[in-house]
C-alpha cells in the first residue's frame, strides 16, 4: 500500500487531473463565462483547508454563495447565500471541477476524504482526526455513501475505513460509484441544510 500510495497514486492523480482538464475544459469555461455575468465577474472561491498531516493548502471552487451577514456580522446560513445559479452549479457537482487544478499541484487526490474547514481541527477526536493520514479528495468513500444527506460521525467512519482500505481496487471502485451518484445527483445536501451543518464535535468526545 506505501508503494501506491506515495509513487503510484501519486503519478495517476497528477495524469488523470490533467487529462480531464483537458477533456472537461468546454464545459468549466461555459460555468466560468456564466458565472461572470451572474456574479459580475466574481467566479472563484478560494479558501485555506487541512490537507495531508492537516498542512493547510487554498481549495479552489466555483464560488456559488453571496457574501451576507446578519445584525451581528455572522455569516448568514449557507441556504440563504447560496445563488439560484450556484444551486444548479451544485446539483451537477461542477463547482468541484476545478480542485482539478488542486490535484495537479499535489494538494489533493481524486479520492480521499473531503478537506473540510480549519476550524474542525480541534473538534476531531483521535480517530476522526486519522483522516490527515492521505490527501484530502474531490471524492471518496465517504461521498460515495451518502455524501452530505448522512451524519458527521458516518462520514468520519467511511474516512477512516478509506484510510485503513486504501488501495487501487478500492479506488476504482469509488470512482465507479461516484459516476453513478453525480448522474443521479445523490445526497447533494443534508435535511434541511443547503450542503452540511456545521461540525461542532461528536458527542461522544464531547461527553
Amino acid at each position: 500500500m506505501q508503494l501506491y500510495k506515495h509513487i503510484v497514486k501519486p503519478l495517476i492523480d497528477f495524469l488523470a487531473a490533467a487529462f480531464l482538464l483537458i477533456i472537461l475544459f468546454p464545459i468549466i469555461l461555459g460555468v466560468i463565462i456564466l458565472l461572470v455575468i451572474v456574479n459580475r465577474g466574481s467566479v472563484f472561491f478560494l479558501q485555506p483547508r487541512p490537507g495531508y498531516q492537516a498542512k493547510p493548502f487554498k481549495i479552489i471552487k466555483f464560488k456559488t454563495m453571496r457574501y451576507a451577514f446578519d445584525d451581528t456580522g455572522k455569516s448568514l446560513p449557507d441556504g440563504m447565500r447560496l445563488t439560484r445559479v450556484g444551486q444548479w452549479v451544485r446539483s451537477a457537482s461542477l463547482d468541484e471541477l476545478l480542485q482539478l487544478v488542486n490535484v495537479i499541484k499535489g494538494d489533493m487526490s481524486l479520492i480521499g476524504p473531503r478537506p473540510l474547514l480549519m476550524q474542525y481541527l480541534d473538534r476531531y477526536t483521535p480517530d476522526q482526526a486519522r483522516r490527515h493520514e492521505v490527501k484530502p479528495g474531490i471524492t471518496g468513500w465517504a461521498q460515495v455513501n451518502g455524501r452530505n444527506a448522512i451524519s458527521w460521525e458516518e462520514k468520519f467512519r467511511y474516512d477512516i475505513e478509506y484510510v485503513e482500505k486504501q488501495s487501487f481496487l478500492f479506488d476504482l471502485k469509488i470512482l465507479w460509484m461516484t459516476f453513478f451518484n453525480v448522474i443521479r445527483r445523490k445526497g447533494i445536501s443534508a435535511d434541511g441544510h443547503a450542503t452540511m451543518e456545521e461540525f461542532k464535535g461528536s458527542k461522544i468526545w464531547l461527553d
